[in-house]
């Protein structure tokens, strides 16, 4: 059971904190708590009555009061974030009680836990605003969707972004090819395909392999092949709480994992090349993904068929133009130097991505839908 006597949502500061303060003489429950606690990462402050320095009641993110503790804290100062938690709240003054020290939510354990181990988690770590998060999808194979995903969040990291790159396509050969980190120290998408409840974005992060300034999520060299819709429910959302931007390059079939990561993305860009067959094939994945993707764009790609261009496309689509993606001769030769895909900042490809983020990321300051053209 989890009952609130507030309006408004508990919400925490978009900065890392401490754990939280928990104020009970009862053992049981005090194990049950940091039980919680160690469940969300949380390092959390113990005391049996209100702490005689006011600033640990005041400053903690969020405090935890024992039922049996409530009367000892009566009349501390009030503050959001106070939750009373017991085993039995159906007792007739339990709300008395909370309204004495100004709680904001009665809870029952064991009711409750998965509800708690979120909320001390959220206060912990800190949440602010999301991430923006951009998904790319081939139109076809051989598109060049995971070229522009490495070089979106490759754009991103050179101008100081928190940015976080999601191989979503576990047949894609591994997106830290791409970056030259395949032997990188890191985590990969098996060490979290059993990852079912909340990820931790700290730890999320800190866990990934560093490449050219951002942290990425790719693929080990093993067989496994296969990512849970609750795996990637849990590590999307980890990496959006952290902020900053986050890439998903995204496979063209749309199965149950796919439709978890389309559900959090922000908008999606379709990288289409300028053939008749392209834009065939690339229809049935538009159609498949705006299935859940409200937001769909097109990138299109020259060289170009003879009678097409990139607004040809954009109308036989439906869609709305995100931009035309350049060709870049010297690519191939830039990765085989060592240099990802946007790694050269005067490359048109890197120009693309810089006017991308420009227009989407002031989109979104303002307030607006993220995502603009780029001409």
């Amino acid at each position: 059971m989890t009952e609130s006597i507030a309006r408004d949502p508990l919400s925490a500061a978009g900065v890392r904190r401490g754990g939280p303060l928990i104020v009970t003489e009862d053992v049981e429950l005090l194990d049950d708590l940091l039980r919680l606690c160690a469940a969300a990462g949380a390092e959390p402050e113990v005391h049996h009555s209100l702490p005689e320095n006011r600033g640990s009641w005041e400053q903690a993110p969020m405090v935890l009061v024992g039922d049996d503790a409530a009367q000892r804290c009566r009349g501390a100062v009030r503050r959001r974030g106070v939750m009373l938690v017991g085993r039995d709240q159906d007792a007739p003054d339990v709300w008395r009680r909370a309204v004495e020290i100004g709680a904001e939510y009665v809870l029952r354990l064991p009711d409750s836990e998965s509800w708690l181990v979120d909320q001390i988690a959220n206060a912990a770590e800190g949440v602010g605003r999301p991430a923006l998060t951009v998904g790319v999808i081939g139109g076809r194979g051989g598109s060049g969707a995971s070229t522009l995903a490495c070089a979106l969040a490759v754009t991103a990291a050179r101008v100081g972004r928190r940015t976080m790159l999601i191989d979503g396509d576990p047949l894609g050969g591994g997106i830290d090819v791409l970056l030259g980190g395949e032997r990188a120290e890191g985590m990969r998408w098996p060490d979290f395909a059993h990852s079912k409840g909340r990820v931790g974005g700290g730890a999320l992060e800190e866990s990934l392999p560093a490449l050219h300034g951002l942290r990425v999520l790719s693929w080990g060299r093993d067989d496994w092949v296969v990512i849970p819709p609750q795996a990637m429910r849990a590590v999307l959302a980890a990496a959006r709480r952290l902020g900053g931007v986050v890439v998903v390059d995204l496979p063209r079939r749309v199965d149950e994992s796919v439709a978890e990561a389309l559900a959090q993305l922000d908008l999606g860009l379709l990288v289409v090349p300028g053939e008749l067959r392209a834009v065939a094939a690339a229809k049935r994945v538009a159609s498949m993904a705006g299935m859940v993707l409200d937001d769909l764009r097109l990138v299109s790609r020259g060289p170009y068929a003879a009678g097409l261009d990139e607004r040809w496309v954009a109308q036989a689509l439906g869609l709305p133009l995100a931009g035309e993606l350049p060709l870049d001769a010297g690519l191939s030769d830039a990765q085989d130097g060592g240099v990802p895909p946007g790694g050269s900042a005067r490359g048109p490809l890197a120009r693309f991505c810089a006017a991308f983020w420009e227009r989407a990321l002031a989109s979104e300051g303002a307030g607006g839908r993220a995502g603009g053209g780029v001409s």
